[in-house]
C-alpha cells in the first residue's frame, strides 16, 4: 500500500476545537472535491458510517498524497548516494504485488516505506477521535494486508525490505546499511557450472544478449554502448552494486586491447539501419554501416574464441550480398570459420514475425568437441494472447474454421502471403488499405457512412487504378473521362462527395486518387490490427509501428461475416489499442523481473532496437554444445 505524507496530519490528529473549524463543508466547498464524500465505507464486508469531515479534516485529507511522499524522497535520495540501482515497481515487467516503494532487479530486493501510524507501529485505538471504528479496521487490514504481501513476494524470490517512517527519519543510512549488507553477502556468484564463460556485450542496448547468455553460466567482463537512456536501462538491470569486476567501455569507435587475459566470446548487435529495407540501404556508405570496421578491429585486437553478431535481414538481401561477403572474408582473415543464417523469434517461442541474421565465428585454432550448427525451431506454437494479461482461457479458445481458398482469392492465390498466412484460413489481423483488396482489408470506405453507389465508385478506382493502360505508375490517378467509362451515369458531383469525406482527392491534369494512397501509411494512423489469437505481431522497430492489437478476438464462417463482425466488434466497438512497452518486452522475451524505462516511448525504442533474447538462448546453447570454452588451457573464471 501506497505511504501517505507523514508531515500530513492522521485521523486522531483531525479534531479541532474552533467552532469555525467544526462547521460542515458547505456546497461550494463540496464542489471542489476530486470524488462525492462517501458515507459509507466497506471493509472486508463491514460497513461503516461515517460522520461528515470538517473543513479543517477535509483540507489536511486532501493534502496527503498517495505517492512519491516525504520519506519515500530521503529514502530515493539515499539509494542514490549510495549507488544502487533501483526502479519503481510500475517499471516492472511483472506486476509486483503490494506496490513496492523501490525495486533492486539485479537482486530481486522489493522495498516498502511504511508510515508508523498507517500501518500500525505501536497501534493506540484510543488516540482516533473521528470515525474510530471505520479507521482502526482500515490500520488492521492494513498490517493483514502488508503480512500476506510479504508472504508473498517471498514466495516468489524477492527479498522484502520494509522500513518504519521512524526508522527512516531517525537515520536512512542505517537503513541503507541494511540493504547493503544483504547484497553484498548474496552478491551473484560467478558461475561456477560446466559451460561457464565470459563475454564482451558490445553494442549492449538495454541487454538482449546479456540475458540469456547470464542464464546459461556466462559472466560479462565489459559492455559497450552510447546511448544513455539504454545505459540507464542496463545499469538498472544488470550492474552489480559497486561494481568493480565489470567495465563500461563508452563507444566502440575508442575501443582498443582490452585487460581480460581472454574473452571466451564477443557479441553485439551491429547498428543495422544502414542495411533495413526500410530505411535507404547505404551500407558501408552509412556512418552506422561503417561501425563493422570498428567491430572487426575489436575483434582482431582481442582475439576472442568465438563471437555472435546480429543485423537486419537486409544483410542478406541480393543488393548488399557483397558487403555480407566482404565481412564474412574479413573475419576469415582474422582466423575465423564464418558461418551465418536467418532466424526468426516466432520459432523460438515468441509471437513476433523478426527475421534477423546471426553470423556466428569460432576462432580456427579452437578444437571442439563437434561442429556448430543453427538450432532447429522449436515445436512450440506461440500467440499474441500469451503476452497480453487481460485474455481468459474461454477467450483464447478461438476455432478457426476451413475455408474453401477459391471463396478466399478466387482463382488465384496472391503472391506475397507470409507463412503465417493459410490459403484455406482466414487471416489473423486485418489491414488497413485504400489501395489493395482481400478478404481482411479494411477501407476508408468501410468505416465511415458511405452509400453503396459511393462503394462501387471507390472499387472501382481501386480495381482499375494500377491498369497500364491508364499509367505507367503502380497506381495512377484516373480522369473523370476514363472514370465515365468504367461507371454507368457518373457525375461529377459523386466524386465531389467522396472528396469531402476525405476519401478521394483530386489531382491538377491527372484526375482522382486515393487519399489514403500509400499501402504502409494505413488509415487514420494504423495499418494492422491483430486479433489475440493470431501467432505473431510485426517485427518491433525502434521508430515504432502502426500495428495495433485487438482486445478481443472475433470469428466467421465467412469472409463477409468475418469482415462484419470486425468492423461492428472491435473497430466502432473501439476495441483495439498500441502495446504497452512491457507487452513489446515480452514480444522480445525479456523476463518478468526486467525494469522498463520509465518513459514509455523510450521503452518501445529499447525494445524495436533490442534481440530477442529466445533466440540468442537457443543459439548459445548450440554453441556450447560444441564445447568450445572447456580446454585445459582456458583462462580461469576467477
Amino acid at each position: 500500500m501506497k505511504t501517505p505524507n507523514y508531515n500530513a496530519a492522521r485521523p486522531e490528529e483531525l479534531v479541532v476545537s474552533s467552532s469555525v473549524e467544526n462547521k460542515s463543508l458547505n456546497d461550494s466547498q463540496r464542489a471542489t472535491l476530486k470524488y462525492p464524500r462517501r458515507k459509507t465505507r466497506t471493509i472486508v464486508e463491514n460497513t461503516f458510517q461515517l460522520e461528515s469531515p470538517t473543513e479543517s479534516t477535509s483540507q489536511k485529507m486532501r493534502n496527503i498524497p498517495s505517492k512519491n511522499t516525504s520519506i519515500e524522497q530521503k529514502f530515493e535520495i539515499a539509494l542514490s548516494q549510495a549507488n544502487i540501482r533501483f526502479c519503481k515497481s510500475e517499471q516492472s515487467i511483472e506486476f509486483v504485488e503490494g506496490k513496492p516503494d523501490f525495486l533492486i532487479p539485479r537482486y530481486r530486493i522489493a522495498i516498502f516505506c511504511d508510515g508508523d501510524f498507517w500501518h500500525g507501529h505501536n497501534r493506540d485505538k484510543n488516540k482516533i477521535k473521528n470515525n474510530s471504528e471505520f479507521w482502526s479496521a482500515k490500520i488492521e487490514r492494513n498490517m493483514l494486508r502488508d503480512t500476506e504481501v510479504t508472504y508473498g513476494l517471498e514466495k516468489k524470490d524477492w527479498t522484502v525490505f520494509r522500513f518504519w517512517e521512524h526508522e527512516i527519519n531517525k537515520n536512512v543510512t542505517e537503513c541503507i546499511n541494511k540493504i547493503e549488507s544483504y547484497i553484498k553477502k548474496h552478491n551473484p556468484k560467478k558461475s561456477k557450472t560446466k559451460n561457464a564463460f565470459t563475454f564482451v556485450d558490445l553494442f549492449s542496448g538495454i541487454g538482449g544478449f546479456r540475458i540469456p547468455l547470464e542464464s546459461l553460466g556466462g559472466r560479462c567482463l565489459a559492455f559497450s554502448e552510447i546511448d544513455k537512456a539504454a545505459i540507464e536501462t542496463y545499469k538498472t538491470n544488470f550492474w552489480e552494486y559497486n561494481s568493480k569486476d565489470e567495465i563500461e567501455l563508452g563507444s566502440i569507435t575508442g575501443v582498443g586491447k582490452l585487460p581480460f587475459k581472454e574473452i571466451d566470446l564477443i557479441v553485439g548487435g551491429v547498428p543495422c539501419q544502414s542495411w533495413s529495407v526500410a530505411g535507404k540501404m547505404r551500407g558501408f556508405e552509412d556512418p552506422r554501416g561503417q561501425l563493422w570496421y570498428d567491430t572487426l578491429r575489436v575483434v582482431k585486437l582481442n582475439k576472442p574464441r568465438t563471437f555472435i553478431f546480429e543485423n537486419v535481414k537486409g544483410l542478406i538481401d541480393p543488393r548488399n550480398r557483397s558487403s555480407l561477403e566482404f565481412l564474412i572474408e574479413e573475419f576469415s582473415k582474422l582466423g575465423y570459420s564464418v558461418k551465418y543464417q536467418l532466424l526468426n523469434s516466432y520459432d523460438f517461442g515468441l509471437p513476433q514475425n523478426r527475421d534477423r541474421i546471426f553470423l556466428v565465428g569460432i576462432r580456427k585454432d579452437i578444437k571442439c568437441k563437434s561442429e556448430f550448427a543453427f538450432p532447429s525451431p522449436l515445436q512450440k506454437k506461440s500467440f499474441l494472447y500469451d503476452i497480453l494479461s487481460q485474455y481468459t482461457s474461454e477467450q483464447k479458445e478461438i476455432k478457426k474454421e476451413i475455408i474453401d481458398s477459391k471463396l478466399l482469392f478466387g482463382d488465384k492465390i496472391p503472391m506475397g502471403r507470409n507463412r503465417f498466412q493459410n490459403v484455406n484460413e482466414l487471416n489473423d489481423f486485418f489491414i488497413f488499405c485504400d489501395t489493395r483488396n482481400g478478404h481482411t482489408t479494411i477501407h476508408s470506405w468501410d468505416i465511415i457512412r458511405t452509400s453503396s453507389r459511393e462503394k462501387e465508385i471507390c472499387m472501382t478506382i481501386l480495381k482499375n487504378r494500377r491498369k497500364k493502360i491508364y499509367g505507367k505508375a503502380d497506381g495512377n490517378p484516373l480522369s473523370f473521362k476514363n472514370l465515365t467509362g468504367l461507371i454507368p451515369s457518373l457525375k461529377k458531383e459523386e466524386l465531389e462527395g467522396l472528396i469531402s469525406k476525405k476519401i478521394l482527392k483530386y489531382i491538377s491534369g491527372e484526375g482522382y486518387a486515393f487519399v489514403n494512397s500509400k499501402n504502409s501509411a494505413g488509415i487514420n494512423g494504423i495499418y494492422r490490427i491483430y486479433l489475440p489469437h493470431s501467432n505473431i505481431f510485426s517485427t518491433l522497430t525502434a521508430t515504432g509501428t502502426k500495428d495495433v492489437i485487438a482486445l478481443k478476438s472475433v470469428s466467421g464462417t465467412t469472409p463477409l461475416e468475418y469482415k462484419e463482425n470486425f468492423i461492428s466488434q472491435i473497430i466502432k466497438a473501439k476495441q483495439f489499442r498500441s502495446i504497452s512497452s512491457k507487452e513489446a518486452g515480452k514480444l522480445q522475451g525479456f523476463p518478468e523481473w526486467f525494469c522498463v524505462h520509465r518513459d514509455d516511448k523510450l521503452a518501445k525504442k529499447q525494445f524495436g532496437n533490442a534481440v530477442s533474447t529466445n533466440v540468442i538462448y537457443n543459439l548459445v546453447k548450440s554453441l556450447l554444445t560444441t564445447e568450445p570454452f572447456n580446454h585445459a588451457d582456458k583462462a580461469p573464471i576467477n
